[in-house]
């Protein structure tokens, strides 16, 4: 039986990296209701601004990595504020 590969690539779970280019294209997530929301959920999301190139999920918060600053300041625009899992983001 063939089984078809999967073209999602996994993101990185580093957003943390003191490039100061980079600093400008990552997006923090406040207030996330992590008990319900996972890391998948949260790339799904965000993806449809841009390119994520890390992501990674911690208690209550969560980064962003874009590949672009562009992006980045869509995600803000777009979630600032949007109701996820009974949550203000």
């Amino acid at each position: 039986q063939a089984s078809k590969m999967s073209l999602k690539v996994q993101t990185s779970n580093i957003t943390n990296k003191n490039d100061p280019k980079s600093i400008n294209s990552r997006v923090f997530i406040g207030n996330l209701n992590t008990a319900v929301v996972k890391k998948s959920d949260v790339e799904t999301i965000f993806s449809k601004y841009g390119r994520v190139v890390g992501c990674s999920v911690h208690k209550g918060y969560a980064f962003v990595q874009y590949s672009n600053e562009r992006h980045a300041r869509a995600a803000v625009l777009g979630e600032n504020g949007r109701v996820l899992a009974g949550q203000s983001l």
